[in-house]
C-alpha cells in the first residue's frame, strides 16, 4: 500500500516505483483510491489539487515516487476549416462550463451527444478517438 502525499516537478529521468495511468476526471480527484497491480495507492494531496501527464507524487516515508500518467480515454476531437469557426466553437463550449482541450488546430472534449450535434451544426468535423484527454485548467487554476 502507497500513500501519497505529495506532488513533486515532473523528471523524466526520476527512478518511480510505479506509473498510475489516470483519466481526466480520476486527475482531479486529491483524496481517492486507486487499484494498480493489485496494489492500493491512496492519495492525500492538498485540496484542489489537479495533477498532469508526467507528475511525479512522493509517498509519506519519502521512499517511493509515482508517475503519473494521462491515461488514454474515448474523447471528441472538433476540427474546423478555419481558426473563426475554432473560436466560435470555443466560446461556445465555454458557455457550457464543459472541459476542453484547446490547441490552435483541434478541441477535445469528452463524448457528448448534445454537444458533438451543436459542434457539428457550426460546421466542425468530429472524430471520435481514444487519446488522453488533457483540458484546461481554467482561469483560476494552478500546476
Amino acid at each position: 500500500m502507497l500513500t501519497c502525499t505529495q506532488r513533486k516537478p515532473p523528471n523524466p529521468d526520476a527512478a518511480v516505483t510505479l506509473t498510475l495511468a489516470l483519466t481526466a476526471e480520476e486527475r482531479t480527484r486529491s483524496r481517492h483510491r486507486f487499484e494498480k497491480d493489485g496494489e492500493a495507492v491512496f492519495l492525500r494531496l492538498p485540496r484542489g489539487t489537479v495533477l498532469h501527464d508526467g507528475d511525479i507524487l512522493e509517498d509519506e516515508t519519502n521512499s517511493n515516487l509515482v508517475r503519473i500518467a494521462a491515461k488514454p480515454e474515448l474523447v471528441l476531437t472538433a476540427l474546423a476549416q478555419t481558426p473563426i469557426l475554432l473560436l466560435q466553437a470555443a466560446y461556445h463550449l465555454g458557455n457550457r462550463h464543459v472541459p476542453v482541450e484547446i490547441t490552435a488546430t483541434y478541441l477535445r472534449l469528452l463524448p457528448d451527444s448534445v454537444l458533438r450535434s451543436m459542434l457539428e451544426q457550426l460546421g466542425l468535423e468530429i472524430k471520435e478517438e481514444i487519446l488522453p484527454f488533457q483540458p484546461e485548467m481554467g482561469a483560476y487554476g494552478h500546476h
